[in-house]
């Protein structure tokens, strides 16, 4: 197995752990009946905290996701020309 698909393998493999911790750490849309009764109990500023931190959370997920599809391609790639 030449050295750039071990390389492309182990950099897929570490982005799609990275992927699934950002996706885990990610709080949910629906709060449900609990964030109706506490819903009252938040203060501006903690809303709008919990949506800048949840608006990174996001961001980094999509450029996360975009960079797995552009790595596994090449790494299709990669494997076909070597195949060859």
């Amino acid at each position: 197995m030449e050295v750039l698909q071990i390389i492309l393998g182990v950099l897929l493999g570490l982005l799609s752990i990275v992927i699934i911790a950002l996706v885990l750490f990610q709080q949910g849309h629906r709060a449900g009946i609990s964030g109706a009764i506490s819903g009252a109990a938040e203060t501006f500023l903690s809303k709008n905290k919990a949506r800048t931190a949840d608006a990174a959370l996001k961001r980094y997920t999509m450029i996360g996701a975009i960079a797995f599809f552009v790595l596994s391609i090449a790494a299709t790639a990669v494997a076909t020309i070597l195949a060859k």
